[in-house]
This record gives structure tokens, sequence and C-alpha cells, in this order.
């Protein structure tokens, strides 16, 4: 029997938050606000970088890369979240529901390999400073990048390999089609996919947080031997912000993924709330604030569009 005829239903109906007008109401601006934000804000940043000729550096172009993957990120759920705020019924197909999980399955592996590999070029940047263009030149760049994207997105397809297969109640107890709610309404065996998630999440998850753990370590090391005390603040400064938002995205997504794959709590969706639209709002404020470069590449851009629109 194929999946359609096994599948009795062709639309989701999302739970989303509350019922309440003035909740909903909140809401509605709190996710535009963000939304807002999270767009203005990185495509800002990704502006300064590629005008910025003192910013065409490895470090940046990653960066680049980040606030471009957040743009998508967001966009992949908020956008549908602030037209459900006042839906009544918050219906999805089928169809666009899956496009949904499995492009959040993508950016968000895509995310985890990406903050590894920053972890790796500050790492590079601190402990060979000397070495650093050699190093980390544009053709490794190039490689990495080539290497990162369809590897994330052959990761991210592996738990997914096998359709789902959904004839049970079509309310899904969230605000977004996330894999593990989505399991829970699925129809016979699925435990090749809890496995999948669980298997794949080991070298999405853990592998890169253990690989930015150990460059750290190493960066800390390599930072106790500057003599000069602006020197190791230089070098905090550089890796503070990378590890602030290394912080907030695998402390959520690891507790999604690595711990809940037995079954899915309603709770968690406030926690997937976090990685997917908190934390791409924040990246582009934490890099902005904490770091003097784009802070002066920033006030150089805005200056001279300002001048520009007065002449």
């Amino acid at each position: 029997m194929d999946i359609e005829n096994k599948t009795m239903f062709k639309e989701f109906i999302l739970i989303g938050f509350s019922q309440d007008l003035q909740t909903r109401i909140l809401l509605f601006v709190m996710f535009l606000l963000m939304y807002t934000l999270t767009i203005i804000g990185n495509s800002l940043l990704i502006c300064v970088i590629i005008i910025s000729p003192q910013l065409h550096t490895p470090m940046y172009y990653f960066l680049c890369n980040l606030s471009f993957l957040d743009l998508l990120y967001s966009s992949s759920s908020l956008p549908k979240m602030l037209l459900d705020v006042f839906s009544k019924r918050k219906r999805i197909s089928i169809i666009g529901c899956v496009v949904q999980m499995k492009s959040g399955l993508f950016l968000g592996t895509t995310e985890c390999v990406l903050l590894a590999v920053m972890a790796y070029d500050r790492y590079i940047a601190i402990r060979f400073p000397l070495h650093y263009t050699i190093n980390m030149n544009w053709q490794t760049c190039k490689i990495i990048t080539v290497i990162m994207w369809p590897g994330s997105f052959i990761l991210s397809a592996i738990p997914t390999a096998k359709p789902l297969v959904f004839c049970r109640k079509n309310i899904l107890d969230h605000f977004v089609c996330e894999v593990l709610a989505l399991l829970e309404l699925a129809c016979g065996d699925i435990t090749y996919h809890k496995t999948a998630i669980f298997v794949v999440s080991l070298f999405t998850l853990m592998a890169p947080i253990v690989f930015i753990v150990v460059s750290y370590i190493c960066i800390i090391i390599s930072i106790l031997k500057i003599h000069s005390a602006g020197g190791r603040s230089k070098a905090f400064s550089t890796c503070a912000s990378h590890l602030t938002v290394v912080l907030m995205f695998y402390g959520t997504s690891m507790t999604m993924y690595m711990g809940q794959t037995k079954s899915f709590s309603s709770s968690l969706k406030y926690i997937s709330l976090i990685y997917g639209a908190v934390t791409p709002v924040l990246n582009p404020l934490i890099y902005s604030l904490r770091n003097n470069e784009v802070k002066e590449a920033v006030q150089k851009t805005l200056t001279k569009s300002s001048a520009a629109w007065t002449v």
C-alpha cells in the first residue's frame, strides 16, 4: 500500500501557543519585532562585511555565512507563525509541513557545522597568528564551504530518508513542523527515524561541540601564553561573541535532539523557539556589540549612507 492510501488527511492543524486574544496580540507584536530585527540585523551585517575591505578575512566570511543561515532559518518558520497568530485553525498542508521540517533540519545542521568551523578559525588565528593567512586562505574557505553545505544537506536527509506515514490525528502540538513533534503523529514502526535522529545528532551536535570544546581549550592555553594584557584581552574579545552564540544554540538544540527522542513534550516547543527565532535575532547584535571591527565598519557604512542621502 502506498503512502497516499495510508494517509487519511491532507493537512495538519498547528496548536501554537495560546488562544487568548491578549496573548495572541502580544505574541504577534513579539514575533513581528523579532523577525523584523532578524532581517534588518543580519542583512546589515552581510552588507557591511561585503562592502568593508577590512572585514574581508575568513573570520568575517564565515560570519557572513552565519547571518545568511539565520535569515533562511527564521524565514522558514516566523512568517507562518505570524500568519497563524490570529487564525482560528492554523492549517498547513502535509507537503508544506514536510518541506518546512526538512529545511529546518538542513539549516540547523549547517549552523552546527559552521559554528565548529568558526571555532577552528579562531584557534588558528590565535595559535598561529603569523601563519593565519596561509592556513586559512581563501582556497581553504571555499573548500570548507563546498563540503559544509552539501554535507549538511546529506546528513539532514538521513532521518527522513524513509518517508513518514500519517494516519493518526492531524493536530500538531507545535507552532512549526518539528521532526520530533511529527513523529508523534506517524503510523507504523518509527524506530528507524528515532534511531537515525539520535545517530545523526552524534555527528551534527556532539561531534561539533566536542570539537569546539577542544578548540577553546587550546585557545585558552594559547592566550595564557600571551605576555601583554592588551593582547590577551583582544584575543578573548574575538572569541566571546562566538562562544555566546555556541552556548545559546547548542544548549537548546542538544536538549531537544539528544535527550527527547523517546517522546515529545509540548513544553519543548518553547525551547525550539529559542534556537529557531531568538538566536537568529541575537546573533548580529552579539557580534556587532562585542566586536570593535564590526562596530567601526557599521558606523562608517551608516555615515557614508547618511552623507549620500544628504547630498
